[in-house]
């Protein structure tokens, strides 16, 4: 084959390729909005039926239920709006984990609810509303930026992401802790600890592929906390 003959034949398998990612990109898109938007529809239909609350831990557990509600419509619009990836990761694993880290909580929603006291009850209650919260702030800072797959975009350094690399994780932690005192059980520290490991896992594929598609990102490293804030950090 000459060599015009194999530059064609690599143009045409380079654009077969682009074609395959991008309908499985949107295929992928497709799927989580649905899901994300789909169940943002279910809990606001939900609301009205909750209304007036008849106490202080109703009131938070509705406002907790809210921000969840509008956190779960900010995914599914991100989605919509994300930008096209310029690296993506490479592997089942980074897979894998980006899924079970995404979806695994689900299974508490199916645990029994745990016979909690006035005052732990509120706890819970402010944990999910805190930590949800924050999650919508901090996703209107990652904005476009954002995925599920360990995928790289564009580079955010500013806001919370000033604070710590991987803020959105900690403030879905904060709301995990919550979501597992609701359903306190063996089986739900259980899950609690198996997604705080499985979310460990996607924070470190996601550093690995930022790092390899920013070059600037290695100085990023070195001044900002990975995951817990330190005075210094929160001071800047």
């Amino acid at each position: 084959m000459t060599d015009a003959k194999l530059d064609q034949a690599g143009t045409e398998k380079e654009i077969a390729g682009r074609g395959g990612n991008a309908l499985l990109d949107w295929t992928a898109r497709a799927v989580v909005v649905i899901i994300y938007g789909g169940s943002a529809l279910m809990g606001a239909a939900s609301v009205p039926h909750l209304l007036p609350p008849d106490n202080v831990h109703d009131g938070l557990a509705l406002a907790a239920r809210i921000a969840n509600i509008l956190f779960l419509g900010l995914v599914a619009l991100t989605t919509i709006t994300r930008l096209v990836p310029i690296m993506k990761s490479q592997g089942i694993e980074t897979r894998i984990s980006a899924l079970l880290g995404t979806f695994l909580s689900i299974v508490l929603a199916f645990l029994p609810k745990a016979e909690l006291g006035p005052v732990w009850s509120a706890v819970s209650s402010t944990l999910v509303l805190v930590g949800t919260s924050l999650c919508i702030v901090v996703l209107r800072w990652l904005g476009r930026s954002f995925s599920i797959q360990a995928e790289a975009r564009r580079l955010v350094t500013e806001g919370p992401y000033r604070i710590v690399r991987h803020p959105l994780y900690l403030c879905e932690g904060i709301a995990l802790v919550g979501v597992t005192l609701q359903v306190l059980s063996p089986l739900a520290v259980l899950v609690a600890i198996v997604i705080v490991m499985i979310q460990c896992r996607r924070m470190i594929n996601e550093e690995r592929i930022l790092r390899r598609a920013f070059p600037e990102y290695a100085a990023y490293r070195t001044t900002t906390p990975f995951l817990i804030p330190t005075c210094r950090a929160i001071g800047r």
